[in-house]
């Protein structure tokens, strides 16, 4: 039996697996969201650098000003899984009608939910939805600079029609029939998990995705992300090159 989503309710993801240095930060980002109905869903995938706890004393300290919040879950994976089973994990737990996506690692802009959302209200057809971005280094958070493979409209189906990228996966918001439908991340591609699950939501010649050219997410780049383990650098790096 399958229970309806809860209408404007934003069910936001966020993974953590040894983010210690960073994972507050992005939980501060999410509290000085400006949209009012969401829920945090936090799935550790069986962190050993004291992750879970930060994560758990954060939620202790902010009580308060998480009480106007539609329920803050956090889930302590027994074993490490790897990122697809951990977000998909999440995914599963989501009630709401929209699903965003949060890595620990990185920051939102306190209007990006609401922005998000209000573009999916008005354009029922897109079914997912990036945002244009920032990178930093880590450490200068005021020193940034602009995302420049992104693409938007046509271009999107075409890009990944050829094999290509152009929507970074941290910024996207979607609809959470989407994932009912589709299913979530799989391990088919290790590595580019997030590719894999962009490209299964495009539906052909339906223009069913987008981004907004609003910078509403910012990418911390730094020595520990997950992407260098497989291609030597940053997501961010790879995907402007």
């Amino acid at each position: 039996m399958s229970y309806p989503r809860v209408p404007g309710l934003v069910s936001i993801v966020t993974t953590v697996y040894n983010k210690l240095p960073y994972v507050k930060e992005c939980l501060d980002s999410i509290l000085n969201q400006t949209y009012p109905s969401w829920e945090l869903i936090v799935i550790d995938d069986a962190s050993t650098d004291g992750s879970y706890e930060l994560v758990t004393h954060w939620l202790n300290q902010h009580e308060a000003e998480l009480s106007g919040s539609q329920g803050i879950y956090t889930m302590r994976l027994p074993r490490n899984t790897g990122y697809a089973g951990a977000v998909t994990a999440g995914m599963f737990l989501a009630k709401g009608e929209f699903i965003a996506i949060q890595d620990a690692d990185d920051l939102s802009h306190p209007d990006r939910l609401a922005k998000q959302v209000r573009y999916l209200q008005e354009h029922p057809h897109i079914e997912l939805l990036g945002t244009n971005y920032e990178v930093f280094e880590d450490g200068s958070p005021d020193r940034r600079s602009p995302a420049r493979w992104l693409r938007y409209g046509e271009q999107i189906g075409r890009t990944y029609a050829a094999g290509g990228h152009c929507i970074c996966h941290g910024t996207t918001m979607f609809r959470g029939e989407l994932f009912d439908r589709i299913g979530g991340h799989t391990r088919r591609i290790e590595g580019a998990e997030d590719y894999e699950f962009i490209a299964k939501s495009i539906r052909p010649g339906a223009r069913n995705v987008e981004n907004l050219t609003d910078v509403l997410y910012f990418y911390r780049r730094h020595l520990k992300q997950r992407s260098r383990q497989y291609f030597g650098q940053s997501a961010a790096e790879r995907d402007d090159e």
